[in-house]
């Protein structure tokens, strides 16, 4: 049987890389090189994360069996501790914030009792918004202080009008969520990291791509080819009335599929429609050096990044060089003048706006997200990964999924 994979990022080089011994798999990519997201660029020897800090760890053994037995050997890669900071009233603290009462008591000892008072008592109910979910779990405090502002920044609507279904799922923990018992260790200093990325691993090479066209290596992956329609004849997909498989899977954005099928009903035409994401622009800065975390949180609103990826932390030997993260497609100039109010920062490198980047969780997320996919799943096409998906995962959740759709259709084909 012929297997066709729409889109040549993260989740599609998995799952062709996972299906190729035993199937024809062809993936369909529109770029001239594979990667997605994912993908850094080359400026003058430095790796430029175009969209966000990509890295590797897993909770999952069967990804990281995936990764260092077939892709890239372990004896390839780094391991890095993560180390992140959060610009909280012009200090960097440690993150998780709710870790670092300590670190808030030396500015605000007020301060710092009120959020641990409010965190002993949080209730952790769901609450029916984000917002609300939030002051469950951290207490008003808090959520004003940090949680609020930061989420507003990254995601460009309050979080009241946000569904908190994204924060954690079965999948994957999107946002460290305190218990009560880890506050109290955190306050007497012997804090206990649950997060999956506490360390992770980063390539000798000191460049993601490294990764990426390993994963690539041996597919047989059609760069430039842009799929224009999808058309299913005879229990056969055809791609620009050309191309024909027993089996489609579609790792392209979901809210693209209607450009792609014609004679959609209206409600779920409906549904793609009501899907909504995020674009982010990125510049690549010179720094003096000074940055010791690899990732740092900028919750103020005065200042319009909203994320540094300090990549120069994460290379080996280090360098001076950044990024800074912004959500939206921002101008050149303004993000130039915002890097003036970080002393760090020194010079523009480059500049980059990413597309599709973020899932957006508004409170039509769910029930448009479920109906659009519902529709595709009656059809029989396959979507898969972060955005075939709609959802916020990251790379080694891809390759989680890849796995597990892999063994799902071995095992219904083969």
């Amino acid at each position: 049987m012929k297997i066709g994979i729409l889109g040549a990022g993260i989740s599609g080089l998995s799952v062709a890389r996972l299906l190729k011994d035993d199937f024809e798999v062809e993936v369909l990519e529109k770029e001239s090189v594979v990667g997605g997201i994912a993908r850094t660029r080359d400026v003058n020897g430095m790796a430029y994360h175009v969209n966000g800090g990509h890295c590797f760890d897993s909770k999952y053994d069967d990804v990281k069996k995936f990764v260092f037995d077939t892709v890239l050997p372990k004896d390839k890669w780094n391991y890095i501790p993560r180390k992140a900071e959060v610009l909280f009233r012009d200090r960097w603290i440690s993150y998780p914030i709710e870790f670092s009462i300590n670190q808030i008591d030396k500015i605000d000892s007020n301060l710092a009792f009120k959020i641990t008072n409010e965190m002993f008592n949080a209730s952790y109910e769901s609450g029916a918004n984000l917002q609300e979910w939030f002051i469950n779990h951290f207490g008003e405090t808090l959520s004003k202080e940090y949680f609020i502002p930061y989420n507003t920044k990254i995601w460009q609507i309050s979080p009241k009008e946000m569904d908190s279904v994204w924060i954690e799922d079965e999948k994957q923990m999107k946002l460290p969520v305190p218990t009560k018992r880890g506050f109290y260790d955190a306050i007497l200093n012997r804090p206990n990291d649950t997060m999956v990325h506490k360390n992770f691993y980063y390539p000798k090479t000191n460049n993601q791509n490294t990764f990426i066209e390993a994963l690539g290596d041996g597919l047989n992956i059609l760069t430039n080819y842009e799929v224009k329609n999808i058309t299913k004849e005879n229990n056969q997909w055809i791609v620009n009335g050309e191309k024909k498989y027993g089996i489609l899977i579609n790792t392209t954005p979901l809210d693209l599929i209607p450009n792609l099928l014609s004679n959609i009903p209206s409600e779920a035409l409906s549904a793609f429609k009501k899907l909504k994401f995020n674009r982010v622009t990125n510049i690549l800065w010179e720094t003096d050096g000074s940055l010791n975390f690899t990732w740092g949180y900028i919750p103020d609103p005065k200042i319009g990044f909203h994320r540094i990826s300090n990549t120069g932390s994460i290379v080996q030997p280090n360098g001076k060089f950044c990024t800074t993260e912004v959500i939206g497609n921002v101008p050149y100039e303004k993000l130039v003048q915002e890097g003036k109010k970080l002393s760090f920062l020194k010079n523009p490198i480059d500049y980059n706006v990413t597309e599709h980047a973020y899932v957006h969780f508004d409170l039509n997320y769910s029930s448009a997200k479920k109906s659009a996919i519902d529709y595709l799943n009656q059809l029989g096409l396959i979507s898969h990964g972060r955005f075939g998906e709609w959802e916020y995962y990251n790379m080694d959740v891809c390759i989680k999924r890849s796995i597990d759709l892999a063994n799902k259709l071995k095992s219904m084909h083969l």
